[in-house]
């Protein structure tokens, strides 16, 4: 079990990476997110599960293993019952697009997907995307394989560990759950198409014929994956990985006046396109917490698509029901950045060019920071949301290593230019002046030069 203080993003130590997350505040007022497990370098997600806790949305806990894939008595066993998830034989207009685009970069996903089958006789037991509530004292984890299983374990604690897996009659990945005021469990799963159906009173099976399909598609409500229900209101909400803007980097969400549809499309709560160079998909949810809204999503880091770190901002419903657009942001679900703040460099949250938060490999220093802004180009961008004074801005600090010239823009306006002379390759620190009104900012750091320049933090002031 580990135990810290954060309201900055990304939340969780750099070493404890959590997309997928799903919030839920539990009988005990307490929010508890619920989320896969990235520490592989080749694929998404990894055999175990850690669930997150928080009183106060400041002080958190990151608690032991909660369930292992190895665990599950019928994965990988050849007389488990089987049952189909998505049929990729047959791609949907969004799926054909992306092919196409992908064999225009010379890059043939659809064989190599088939290649790896062919090869892979044993799968290893991967835990994609969770999801958990509680009824009747007991706390329900639902999970899924890459065997296109589902399953549920079972826990008295909603930070687990969970036991006694039992195998769902369904195929297919990310699996949500949701109680009704009425007591009604509803379960949901499914990419392109979701699907879903109730639960029995005892929250581990359901009748396979009363499975309702197509609930929210890709066509119609741009639904990729990463179901999640909540209702607010008379209202269902139905939040997923959005395809609207060609891949499946945003949260967006559909509505009904009943929690199996028919669902309308509302638009995106946020977008994490730009987090990264390699930033594919999205996956959270929201929840109320102490009376405020908040959307809980990944970002990925690193150059690739892996190593997806839990982030949080605040959202609000308006009185007509929509959500409107947040941005990714630095400050999280804290306050604005104050002057001579520290930002460190992986705090960075939004970026493009070449420029990714990558690891560090000054092992004196890595305590310190072990991830910074690295592959720098010239003309790349790096955003920090967002900072506030209420005098004038008039300095800015940077730690770095390499060289280079970095124009400073706040809210889109130059406040001034910057040189980074190196200094035999170690870490520099340089102070120099910027010129911009009180206020609330956006920070952009523009890069003019670039001779392997790695940023460290920065700070205004």
């Amino acid at each position: 079990m580990r135990e810290f203080s954060n309201r900055r993003n990304p939340i969780l130590p750099l070493e404890y990476h959590v997309p997928d997350s799903e919030g839920h505040v539990m009988a005990d007022g307490k929010l508890y997110v619920y989320g896969s497990f990235d520490d592989r370098e080749d694929v998404y997600c990894s055999e175990k599960y850690h669930v997150v806790s928080t009183a106060d949305m400041e002080h958190w806990t990151i608690h032991e293993e909660s369930l292992n894939g190895n665990q599950i008595p019928w994965f990988n066993n050849p007389v488990a019952p089987k049952y189909s998830g998505i049929d990729w034989s047959h791609p949907t207009p969004f799926i054909q697009k992306m092919i196409q685009r992908d064999l225009e970069n010379g890059v043939d996903m659809k064989a190599k997907f088939e290649e790896a089958e062919k090869e892979e006789k044993e799968k290893p037991a991967l835990l994609f995307a969770p999801d958990c509530l509680e009824r009747n004292g007991k706390y329900y984890l639902y999970f899924c394989m890459p065997d296109d299983s589902e399953g549920v374990a079972i826990s008295d604690r909603p930070e687990g560990p969970f036991t006694n897996p039992i195998q769902l009659p369904c195929g297919g990945i990310d699996p949500a759950i949701f109680i009704d005021d009425d007591g009604q469990a509803y379960y949901y799963w499914g990419q392109l198409f979701s699907h879903g159906v109730k639960l029995n009173e005892d929250m581990i099976s359901f009748n396979r014929d009363e499975i309702v399909d197509d609930l929210v598609t890709e066509e119609e409500h741009f639904f990729h994956e990463g179901s999640s229900m909540r209702k607010i209101g008379d209202t269902y909400y139905y939040v997923y990985a959005d395809m609207e803007r060609g891949k499946p980097t945003s949260l967006g969400y559909s509505t009904s006046k009943s929690p199996m549809g028919p669902f309308t499309y509302r638009g995106i709560i946020i977008d994490n396109d730009g987090c990264d160079p390699a930033s594919w998909n999205n996956h959270g949810s929201i929840e109320c917490v102490n009376g405020q809204w908040y959307v809980f999503y990944h970002r990925c880091s690193r150059g690739v698509q892996q190593h997806r770190r839990l982030c949080i901002e605040k959202i609000e419903i308006l009185e007509d029901g929509t959500i409107p657009e947040v941005k990714m942001t630095s400050q999280g679900i804290g306050e604005p950045f104050v002057p001579r703040e520290v930002i460190k460099g992986y705090q960075a949250c939004e970026m493009s060019g070449s420029v990714y938060i990558g690891v560090n490999e000054d092992a004196g220093s890595a305590e310190e920071y072990p991830e910074v802004l690295m592959n720098i180009s010239v003309g790349d961008e790096v955003m920090f949301r967002y900072v506030k004074s209420e005098q004038e801005w008039k300095e800015i600090f940077l730690k770095y290593r390499g060289s280079g010239k970095v124009k400073v823009k706040m809210d889109g306006t130059c406040a001034g230019e910057i040189t980074l002379t190196d200094n035999k390759d170690v870490t520099n620190t340089t102070n120099q002046e910027i010129c911009m009104e009180a206020g609330e900012y956006e920070v952009e750091l523009e890069i003019v030069e670039a001779d392997k320049l790695e940023i460290i933090e920065i700070m205004l002031a």
